[in-house]
């Protein structure tokens, strides 16, 4: 892993921003070192996880 930090300022500290995105591959990297996922999972510097929140298969629409 790189040395390297990206830092958010420190009035950005509590909504971290997007310094990079790549919607094709379905990922984006906040500025305090987060992965946010499309599938609205994430991971976290300190290597946490957060688990993808899915909807229940029977709350999606259906189009007729």
């Amino acid at each position: 892993m790189c040395s390297y930090r990206i830092s958010c300022a420190a009035s950005d500290a509590s909504t971290p921003h997007t310094v990079a995105a790549h919607p094709e591959q379905g990922w984006a990297l906040l500025c305090d070192g987060s992965i946010v996922f499309d599938d609205t999972g994430e991971l976290h510097p300190d290597g946490s996880v957060v688990p993808p929140r899915r909807v229940p298969a029977e709350r999606l629409a259906v189009a007729a």
